[in-house]
């Protein structure tokens, strides 16, 4: 029981997010993250809760710890090891969108749907039209991470709903109004709705609930045209999110020179925002330039575009065999 509760709060201290939407419970009142124009409320700065909610699991089932925990030895092990060369594989995942929507708007057309899937399909194959803006100091480990996403099918259900909380998850559940993820043992259910408390996005980590397993966008942005609005309208918010449905952490390691549990990322002071001037410097120890192009720091869409070899190995060794994500490519 000591061990146990000793992992946890390892866990926890990881787990912490530094995001202005931290504080879960009220999410409906933090509007830090906003800007005012109108009457409506617009958001001006990335944002993102997977850690938060993973922090508010672990809280209520510590044994979420050892889960994640296996998966972390396992991870580690397979690239210590560097198997993937000896057992290369061909990674396609089906993509279920469950579209949740109140008005005309919210009802995104296929057309915005299918951007998304190829903006997807570019940025994890090191096609996207920024990839070769890569600075030079990182240009020997931005990664083609070889995953290939297809549309399998789009759900639709029209609700009367203004806005789904995150915490709950409501969206996900049929008792609520929401949508059951389809086949989430080998289909990445992704949700499509309008979040409450400014919140573009979150993802499940792996090792949590199966039943809510997937990734939640707010409609407005997801994919490259139709409703997605700018800073976050190159489908960014997704490919963000779903590196961390495939156990890839944010840059700065959610703390102050935090750890990433990627080598060849460099430590971050906290995350970046907007677009910032390369070269950016860190006051870590080292003072090592800020790779704020990566995609898990929290910059606008036009200024992400890479992954690293380092988290193209965590991502790739969920679907090896003994892998999170293995029943993926069975």
């Amino acid at each position: 029981m000591k061990k146990l509760f000793l992992l946890t709060c390892t866990l926890l201290t990881l787990f912490s997010c530094t995001s202005d939407t931290s504080n879960l419970e009220t999410e409906n009142e933090n509007f830090s993250i906003l800007a005012k124009k109108g009457d409506s409320l617009v958001i001006n700065k990335r944002n993102c809760v997977s850690q938060d909610i993973l922090e508010h699991e672990l809280k209520k089932n510590p044994e979420l710890a050892i889960n994640i925990q296996k998966i972390e030895e396992f991870s580690k092990k397979v690239i210590i090891k560097d198997i993937f060369e000896i057992f290369p594989i061909r990674i396609e995942i089906p993509v279920v969108i469950n579209v949740l929507y109140r008005t005309s708007a919210e009802n995104i057309s296929l057309s915005q749907i299918q951007s998304q899937i190829d903006a997807l399909n570019q940025d994890f194959n090191g096609i996207n039209s920024e990839f070769n803006q890569v600075p030079g100091v990182f240009a020997g480990v931005k990664a083609n991470v070889g995953i290939t996403f297809v549309l399998d099918r789009v759900i639709r259900i029209q609700t009367t709903r203004t806005e789904w909380a995150v915490l709950n998850e409501e969206m996900k559940k049929t008792a609520f109004g929401g949508i059951a993820p389809t086949s989430p043992t080998n289909k990445l259910n992704l949700w499509v709705c309008t979040l409450a408390g400014g919140i573009l996005g979150y993802a499940k980590a792996p090792g949590t609930a199966l039943e809510l397993d997937g990734v939640v966008i707010d409609s407005r942005y997801f994919g490259t045209n139709g409703r997605a609005t700018a800073p976050f309208h190159k489908g960014r918010t997704a490919t963000h999110e779903i590196g961390h449905w495939l156990n890839v952490r944010h840059i700065w390691g959610d703390s102050t020179c935090g750890n990433d549990l990627v080598s060849d990322t460099p430590s971050h002071n906290a995350a970046n925002y907007g677009s910032p001037v390369f070269p950016h410097y860190s006051t870590c120890p080292g003072n090592p330039i800020e790779m704020t192009m990566n995609f898990m720091d929290y910059t606008n869409d036009v200024s992400m575009y890479m992954f690293t070899n380092g988290q193209k190995d965590r991502m790739r060794a969920q679907f090896l065999t003994g892998g999170y994500r293995y029943t993926f490519v069975q």
